[in-house]
């Protein structure tokens, strides 16, 4: 299970990097909502992670792909209620970035919680 974790945190640096260059686009390029921006960031490195997750961190062989992908959404689905609470707790005590780097490592303990007892289970 530690290997796993670790190469889950592994995919999700790759994640996060997705994430925040997302969002800084939409937010700060394109000025889009700073929520709307982190949800499109959180859901297309989601996407990403899946496919990393799927095929190295957990080896799956399932072939429900759509069953499981799905269910590795609405586990990040989750995961993104709890990134824009800790956002919306912690960002004016640390400021966007900082409260946003947080939210991933709060975030990426549940995802992998859940996707290692209830998706990725075979």
């Amino acid at each position: 299970m530690i290997f796993k974790f670790l190469k889950f945190i592994i995919v999700g640096f790759s994640g996060m990097i997705v994430d925040f260059s997302i969002t800084i686009l939409l937010k700060e390029k394109l000025k889009v909502n700073r929520y709307i921006s982190n949800s499109a960031g959180f859901t297309i490195a989601a996407s990403s992670n899946y496919l990393f997750n799927r095929f190295w961190t957990f080896q799956s062989n399932n072939p429900k792909v759509l069953l499981e992908y799905s269910t590795f959404l609405i586990i990040s689905l989750i995961g993104l209620i709890i990134n824009n609470l800790v956002i919306y707790l912690f960002e004016k005590k640390l400021r966007f970035y900082f409260a946003k780097f947080l939210a991933i490592m709060v975030t990426s303990l549940w995802n992998f919680t859940a996707n290692y007892y209830l998706n990725f289970t075979h």
